[in-house]
C-alpha cells in the first residue's frame, strides 16, 4: 500500500496561511512555519482587541464627558447621577458627542442634572 502524501490539500492549506500573512515583515510572509505562527498570534490579537476597542471607546467618552461636566461645575459622577434622577436616558457616546459639538445642549443637560441632583 503506498504512503499517503499531502498533495493538493496540504498545499491549499499552506497557501491559505501565506495569503493571510500578506504584508508581514521579513520571512513572516514567505515561510510557512513562521507565517503560521504569526497568523495565529495575529488572530489572537484581533479577537482580544475587538473587545478592548469597546473598553477604550468607553474610557474616551467618559473622559470627554468629565471634562465638559467640570466646565459646567459638575463632576462626572454627579452629572450621570443627576441625569438618571431626572429620567434622561442618553448614552455616553451621545453625551461625549454633545460635549464636543454642541456645548449649549450639553450645558442644558448639565443644568437638568444639577436641578435633579439638588432635590
Amino acid at each position: 500500500m503506498p504512503r499517503v502524501k499531502g498533495g493538493s490539500v496540504t498545499r491549499q492549506r499552506r497557501k491559505k496561511v501565506i495569503k493571510l500573512a500578506k504584508g508581514y515583515y521579513g520571512s513572516k510572509h514567505t515561510l510557512y512555519k513562521v507565517a503560521n505562527q504569526q497568523v495565529m498570534k495575529s488572530l489572537q490579537y484581533a479577537y482580544r482587541d475587538r473587545r478592548q476597542k469597546k473598553r477604550d471607546f468607553r474610557k474616551l467618552w467618559i473622559t470627554r464627558i468629565n471634562a465638559a461636566a467640570r466646565m459646567n461645575g459638575l463632576s462626572y459622577s454627579r452629572l450621570m447621577h443627576g441625569l438618571k434622577l431626572a429620567g434622561v436616558e442618553v448614552n455616553r457616546k451621545m453625551l461625549a458627542e454633545l460635549a464636543i459639538s454642541d456645548e449649549k445642549a450639553f450645558a442644558q443637560l448639565a443644568d437638568v442634572a444639577k436641578s435633579a441632583y439638588a432635590k
